[in-house]
């Protein structure tokens, strides 16, 4: 339809007749004329230019697919195969940005680290130590947490040994293996000078494996050793380290006791550590790990171990007597102060009670002499 462009006009009087407007069709570009039908009573004529719509542009068509000769179906197909071979490659490509590849073969001292821990790990165990509280208010009594701590399977009977310490003050305990089995624990006895306790449950004894024991007497400083214990209550936590001391002395933490022959460490020892396992290279139980020196409470790299040496003489008294019987000379001693206002060198004794092993010992000395005629 043609689109008229007015240039000027005046509208009609109002008495001006109606008219009409008629149009030749014509399909040239040139203006078309209007014919006025009619009498028009007009001030000014009307003037109308119509042009034509703008023509669409036309596009050049080109052919899909151009004729094929030899040459560019050879060039065709080999830019096919392209475009196929990069499609596939293009994903395993850019995925192997994204994908962690897999990890190097450990060398044979982790290897080594590793075995170690996966097979003393089921010989470890956690201890929770509960006591009994009455709530002010209902008077309810409740079993509440104290502390917790460390030890391992002594034998196939269900004797666990751990720290004094750990349980001192329980009115219950709980021992939970390996597999996340908990057991109530019963006290066989403690060693207070010591630090040393043993414990005992009743699982069974599939479930039990007892730590292999080695040896403390031949120890040496810088020495690889391994602690596997459940500090702040994370089981099953291994830290390595060396022998950074041996015959150390501490004191006990129940009695102020010196313990001596201490091993000392740098493996990192924190609370919840206390009466787990200190091994060797080989995997062998060498000392039960029992304080750290820190001011603030956390591993500053001293620890300090009872060696298993000691350990081993103690826990025998235990499972059989429940408790440790230790050798005396049944003599009373004068102070030190009195020793040296008297300027008497060496030991001055003050009595030997008759039925002490001393006062037996003198009774024995003085009965012979006596058959012997020489009193």
């Amino acid at each position: 339809m043609a689109t008229c462009s007015l240039i000027s006009t005046l509208f009609p009087s109002p008495s001006s007749s109606s008219f009409s407007l008629s149009r030749s069709s014509s399909n040239t570009t040139k203006p078309t004329t209007i014919h006025l039908s009619k009498s028009l009573h007009l001030q000014t004529p009307i003037l109308f230019l119509l042009r034509p719509p703008n023509p669409k542009p036309t596009l050049p068509i080109i052919p899909l697919f151009p004729k094929l000769t030899i040459p560019n179906s050879l060039l065709l197909l080999c830019t096919s195969l392209a475009l196929s071979f990069t499609l596939l490659l293009s994903p395993a490509d850019s995925a192997a940005a994204f994908v962690v590849t897999s990890p190097r073969k450990l060398q044979s001292d982790e290897l080594a680290t590793v075995r170690l821990f996966q097979e003393n790990t089921p010989s470890v165990v956690y201890i929770t130590n509960l006591a009994v509280k009455q709530d002010a208010f209902t008077l309810d009594v409740l079993e509440v947490p104290q502390g917790s701590g460390s030890g391992f399977v002594w034998d196939k009977e269900g004797h666990i040994v751990t720290n004094y310490h750990v349980i001192r003050g329980a009115s219950d305990l709980k021992v939970t293996l390996a597999d996340q089995s908990t057991y109530d624990a019963n006290v066989v006895g403690f060693d207070q000078d010591k630090d040393v306790a043993v414990l005992r449950v009743d699982a069974p004894k599939d479930k039990l494996r007892p730590i292999p024991i080695g040896v403390s007497a031949d120890l040496l400083v810088g020495q690889k050793v391994y602690a596997i214990g459940n500090p702040f209550g994370l089981d099953h936590t291994l830290t390595t380290g060396v022998i950074s001391g041996l015959r150390r002395e501490i004191s006990s933490a129940a009695t102020g006791r010196p313990i001596q022959d201490v091993i000392q460490t740098d493996a990192a020892i924190n609370p919840g550590n206390s009466g787990g396992p200190l091994l060797d290279s080989s995997g062998n139980l060498i000392g039960i790990n029992t304080a750290i020196y820190s001011p603030s409470g956390a591993s500053s790299g001293v620890g300090f171990s009872i060696p298993v040496d000691t350990v081993n003489g103690i826990v025998d008294q235990l499972v059989k007597f429940g408790k440790v019987t230790r050798p005396i000379l049944g003599i009373k001693f004068a102070p030190d102060q009195s020793v040296e206002q008297l300027g008497v060198s060496g030991v001055l004794v003050l009595d030997a009670p008759a039925n002490g092993p001393a006062g037996k010992a003198v009774s024995l000395f003085l009965y012979y002499f006596y058959k012997r005629g020489n009193l």
